[in-house]
């Protein structure tokens, strides 16, 4: 059982609600209710023993920046009050006046629940970033932007974007302990509707994101047999074209052979010969159907209790796919032709540093792979100590997934060489596969051939589905998170409701990947309804933490949870460096959308409007709830939007994590 702190976050404090006085700050069941006002008051309470003249003047420093007056008498009741400084910022220079109502949800005040132990919050975070683009994307995007040439604008985008939006958001969290929802309470209220674009951007993950690891179920339940199916063409499913190359070397392989694992995963699993496209998608297949509700299945029970739950099951989730990524490294080693892969990997093209195509491939891949923006880091934090230091998690967090990145690569492309040198081709032939494709087809066809290949394959699936599984936790608690922060009267007392009509939504709005062209609805919804809206948020989000809530005060606000503040290197990359980045992502995206292609299926034009127009349903809630705030607020047109952007609701800072000093 874990070890109590003398004074415990929800530990009651003797003063009572009426004695809080107009810019005081209010002590309220154990928390310090922050007053959004730059003036710097003290709250009394009604038990405490006055100073005398004498002793106006003792105070002494806590290290997160409230100041303790010391009495003459140590023994006599509450012998603090706390004193908090604002620094003047955009957001919080409004006149008292104008009676911005401060409320308080009764989940706020109530002890918030947090992690079981400091490693469960990693190992959550940790198992959020690091997913299965990490295994295809990350390989495949570095081959085909100048391999070890790569790794310079990665590193630089890491550096100045990626990791900067991460421990904003972690700090964020933490500090202000909510959900993607109200936390704008405490922010900038006008934009709040960030927190409902990124619910509605999480539901559509989830719709699409589960049918993959439904796909990597089907091939576990299929790898327990003494041949793997996708090993032979003498299948129901195989055509003429199947051209069994490993079991017959005197088998020439043409441009228009396809492999037994192709044929597997194209007409067994997907069965997208029974599609004729986006426009008539054909029947459910009822084999994904049953394998994306057992997923499901796993989720729910896995976040239906909270953080107390899920930490656990990432002791496994998260933990496993590091041991297979490290048997599968050693054996691809040591397969023939594997040194080829690894060269074609890493050989550094230094001409494709040049084109701007690499860098915004390089900065898209390490904003969606860190996650900033989904809600995601800001549910987690939330559940955190006051006091934890949520800068070391973001530099230990961040730097586990890009090492996980660059260790897929050889994971990879030891066996992209192993399947060059057997089919007598170029590496880049072999690598042509991006995508679900490069694990479900290549890698497949490579395992299928191995010794020991029934072992190989259930290992190599199950790394699958941890991987997904992690970052479906995430998103989901991302969402679940924010409802219950922001409607604590409806859904505070019911999670386990909350959470099992939210996954029933999701497991419906998934219906439409499980068709016989559901891989085409998968790739749509990545490319198009996803992606920009992301980009879009989180580069609103930036803008309304540094430019309105101010980076002088959540500078202020980091130092108070873990004694420090942030650097000049952390000021200039919020105010000017992220945004930059973020913007110069989207403009790319914007400029030039890429022509989907899937197989032999090249997606019409209306597709990329459809996909633009389900990503925009998200993003419209950003403005649309900017119009409700300001047609709502009451007075001129210049006070609503003042009192739109100044926090209405005071932050409450837990007295359990204070230190005071003693006298």
């Amino acid at each position: 059982m874990e070890k109590k702190a003398p004074y415990h976050e929800s530990q009651p404090l003797t003063s009572k609600k009426g004695d809080c006085k107009e810019g005081d700050d209010c002590a309220e069941n154990g928390h310090l209710l922050k007053d959004t006002k730059p003036t710097l008051c003290l709250a009394e309470d009604p038990h405490k023993v006055q100073p005398n003249q004498g002793d106006k003047g003792a105070t002494s420093q806590i290290s997160n920046g409230y100041s303790v007056a010391q009495s003459p008498s140590p023994g006599d009741g509450v012998e603090a009050s706390f004193a908090v400084p604002r620094a003047p910022t955009m957001a919080n220079t409004v006149s008292p006046t104008w009676g911005v109502e401060v409320r308080q949800h009764p989940r706020e005040l109530d002890e918030r629940e947090t992690w079981g132990k400091k490693m469960d919050f990693l190992l959550s975070v940790i198992g959020y970033a690091v997913d299965l683009g990490n295994v295809w994307r990350f390989p495949y995007i570095c081959y085909q932007n100048g391999g070890g040439a790569f790794l310079i604008p990665y590193t630089i985008m890491a550096v100045f974007g990626g990791i900067p939006l991460f421990y904003m958001e972690l700090a964020l969290g933490q500090y202000h302990r909510n959900g993607c929802i109200s936390v704008w309470r405490k922010i900038c209220p006008i934009f709040k509707g960030i927190g409902y674009a990124i619910c509605i951007i999480a539901f559509y993950i989830a719709s699409y994101y589960n049918t993959i690891m439904a796909w990597a179920m089907y091939y576990l339940i299929s790898s327990f047999t003494e041949e793997l199916p996708w090993t032979s063409c003498t299948n129901p499913w195989n055509t003429e074209s199947c051209t069994n190359y490993f079991s017959n070397q005197t088998i020439a392989w043409t441009k228009n052979s396809t492999s037994p694992a192709e044929e597997f995963y194209t007409r067994h699993i997907l069965q997208v010969h029974r599609a004729k496209g986006l426009d008539d998608l054909g029947g459910i297949s009822w084999q994904l159907t049953l394998c994306l509700l057992f997923i499901f299945t796993i989720v729910y029970f896995s976040i239906w209790k909270g953080v107390k739950t899920s930490g656990k099951v990432v002791w496994v989730t998260a933990t496993f796919p590091y041991a297979v990524l490290f048997i599968l490294l050693i054996r691809g080693a040591t397969l023939p032709g594997a040194w080829r892969g690894v060269v074609y990997y890493l050989k550094p093209e230094w001409h494709k540093l040049l084109t701007t195509e690499v860098w915004v491939d390089a900065a898209a891949q390490i904003f969606f792979s860190l996650g900033p923006g989904f809600g995601v880091l800001l549910a987690f934090a939330s559940y955190n100590k006051f006091h934890n230091n949520c800068y070391q998690d973001a530099l230990v967090t961040s730097a586990v997934n890009c090492m996980t990145s660059f260790v897929s690569g050889f994971v990879i492309f030891t066996v992209l060489g192993y399947m060059a040198e057997m089919r007598h081709e170029e590496v880049s032939e072999v690598a042509k596969d991006a995508g679900p494709s490069l694990l479900f087809i290549t890698y497949a066809e490579a395992i299928a051939n191995m010794p020991a290949s029934t072992f190989f394959a259930i290992i190599f699936f199950l790394m699958l589905i941890t991987l997904g599984l992690d970052s479906t936790f995430a998103g989901l608690e991302g969402v679940i998170t924010a409802v219950l922060d922001e409607f604590p009267h409806v859904w505070g007392k019911r999670r386990e409701l909350f959470v099992l009509c939210f996954i029933m939504i999701c497991f419906l709005g998934a219906l439409s990947t499980l068709t016989f062209g559901g891989a085409y609805v998968v790739k749509l919804f990545e490319e198009y309804a996803t992606g920009p809206a992301v980009l879009i948020v989180v580069f609103l989000e930036s803008i309304a933490v540094a430019w309105f809530y101010g980076v002088a005060q959540f500078c202020s606000d980091v130092k108070e949870m873990i004694g420090f503040s942030p650097g000049w290197y952390w000021k200039v990359c919020w105010i000017a460096i992220s945004p930059l980045f973020l913007l110069f992502i989207i403009i790319s995206f914007m400029s030039s959308p890429v022509e989907l292609r899937l197989f032999d299926y090249t997606y019409p034009y209306w597709t990329m409007v459809l996909g633009y127009c389900i990503g925009f349903s998200s993003f419209i809630c950003v403005p649309a709830y900017m119009v409700y705030r300001l047609a709502t607020t009451p007075g001129t047109l210049k006070e609503r939007i003042l009192k739109s952007i100044t926090p209405e609701t005071a932050t409450e800072i837990p007295l359990g994590d204070i230190r005071m000093n003693a006298v």
